[in-house]
Order: C-alpha cells, then structure tokens, then sequence
C-alpha cells in the first residue's frame, strides 16, 4: 500500500502479517530493549534535531529518516562512573528497575557515540567532552561498534563519567506484535554539547541533517520524508518549544506509557492503529498484499535508531 498523501513507512508484507496474528498462527517474538537520543541544537529559527536517514538499499526501512540509536548491548549494565540523577532515580522515571534503567541509558549515550560521534559524558559530573574526533577516538568508536570494547571500559580508560543528568525521557515506543523483530524502545532528548560536532558514523545511513522539528514535519506531510510512527510523533512532540532548553525543561513531564500498535479484523478489512496517535490509523482490505510506500520513523536491524519503531 503505497502512501500518497504522507511519509509514513509502510512495509508490503504487514497485511499478511496482520492477519496470521489475528488467526493465531503468528507468535510474536520478545522485543529486544533499545535506546535512541535526539539531539537538539538551537538556531535562528528555534531548536534543530540531528536525523540520519537509512540507506536505501537497505531491507528494513530503507530511505526511512531517524534518530542515532540501536540496541541495550547486555554489557550495558556493568558498573560506570555516573553523574546526575541516580539509577534509582531513573528507575521510578522510567517504570523499571534500577540495574535495567542502568542499561537504557548507558545504551542511549553509547549509541549516540557510536552513530554520531557525539559523547555525554565528562572528566568530572560537571564538565562534557569537548572533542571527540582523532584517531584515538575513532579507534575507540569502532571497537565499541565491533563489540571488541565496552562502554565502561571505554569510560574507565579514559577516566570519563556518563552524565545522565544530560538526557531526559521523553517517548517509549514498541514494535507491533506482528513485527518479526521487535524492540521496546526509549527516546530520550539532549543537547549537542557545545565544542562537539555530529558525523555520519553509522554504517546503515547514507545522510545526517539537522533540522527543524517542524520543517522535518513538513516534509512528512508532503510525502518527501520517509519516516516511522514514532519518528514522525516525537518530532511533533517538539515542535512547541521555542529553545533547546525548553524542550529538556518538559522531559519530565512527558508521558512515557508504551505507545503499541494494535491490528485487529474489522468487517472485511484489517484495521491498523496506534493508540493516542490517530494520524497513523490504517484500513487494510483483506485482499490488499501492500505495494510498500515512497522511499526516500523507531526500527532497525540490531541498530533501531530509525525511529523508532521501536525503533520503529
């Protein structure tokens, strides 16, 4: 089914999906934890968020735009130097216990690093990282991409604290149940720390903007910015704020109930929702096998940066 009138990602295989679900011969696989940070700089014209935008030749939302993100790493949760509200704190916040609110957010701060060169993370619980480029920093980038390092021996070497107090929560979303693989996402806002610059590091993008949120909406509308649910819905989640430092001051009063899509039978077609975001609603025919939709929100591969989808 292709999308003529937005950018809203739609895969050909859902409808076939959808109705196995319905009939009980899909079993839905166990969502894997993931994090994905926005990034947020200010300009003339209000608050710019750092995209990437998935290869096209890429299976799974190709030509899709996200945020940096991927997967909690199970080293995740070894001890790190930590800075900012405690792992108890985060874990009231977030709804989960202390050691998993531990491997969600160290996932966010690795990831943003490891996709865009950009870590939060300080000498002391009041200082950031000025400069992340060199060959020393790509070598350690890469080996935690190759799962050869891990993001507290990557802090321990270098005598770094995370500095949690840098992010807020701000959206979790989770892949629908019909989803072969599925991740229970966490989309957090930060700042681009000042001296630091964002790259391309990530391997499954082809491009990296900063743009306004509503510019980016804009896009979507027209149907020339390929993105998920959750992308799309985090980006007008921003667009009331004047300044970056406003949009980090509403962290905490997001609500962080798990948004999941629902896909149910109703009369002859397959009705596609996510709740509390109306604009995503589907009607499928039954008979309808999908075209997949323009391709320039999470979803990803190991990495869910894109959107969401939970990532997507």
């Amino acid at each position: 089914m292709a999308s003529t009138t937005n950018g809203q990602w739609y895969p050909p295989e859902w409808p076939d999906r959808i109705r196995a679900l319905a009939n009980g011969e899909l079993t839905p696989a166990e969502p894997r934890r993931a994090a994905t940070v926005l990034l947020l700089r200010d300009s003339a014209a209000g608050p710019a968020v750092h995209m990437l935008r998935r290869r096209t030749s890429m299976a799974f939302a190709g030509g899709a735009y996200a945020y940096p993100g991927g997967s909690v790493d199970p080293r995740d949760e070894r001890p790190v130097t930590w800075a900012g509200p405690s792992r108890a704190q985060w874990a009231v916040r977030m709804g989960v216990d202390p050691a998993t609110a531990q491997t969600i957010v160290c996932a966010a701060v690795r990831e943003t690093f490891e996709e865009a060169g950009v870590l939060l993370a300080g000498a002391s619980a009041d200082t950031v990282v000025a400069d992340t480029t060199g060959e020393d920093w790509e070598a350690d980038r890469a080996a935690l991409v190759a799962h050869e390092l891990s993001f507290a021996d990557f802090l321990a070497r270098r005598g770094l604290v995370l500095r949690s107090d840098l992010l807020g929560a701000w959206a979790r979303w989770i892949t629908p149940e019909f989803e072969p693989r599925r991740y229970d996402t966490w989309f957090f806002v930060a700042a681009l720390p000042e001296g630091q610059r964002t790259r391309n590091a990530s391997t499954e993008a082809d491009r990296t903007v900063w743009i306004r949120p509503q510019e980016a909406a804009d896009g979507y509308d027209r149907g020339e910015l390929l993105m998920m649910p959750p992308t799309i819905a985090t980006l007008r989640g921003l667009q009331p704020y004047a300044s970056v430092a406003d949009a980090l001051a509403a962290a905490e009063a997001q609500d962080l109930t798990p948004v999941l899509a629902r896909a149910r039978l109703v009369g002859g077609e397959i009705e596609l929702s996510w709740p509390g975001h109306d604009e995503f609603t589907k009607h499928i025919a039954q008979t309808d096998t999908g075209t997949g939709a323009p391709g320039d929100a999470g979803g990803p591969s190991d990495r869910p940066g894109p959107s969401g989808g939970t990532p997507a």
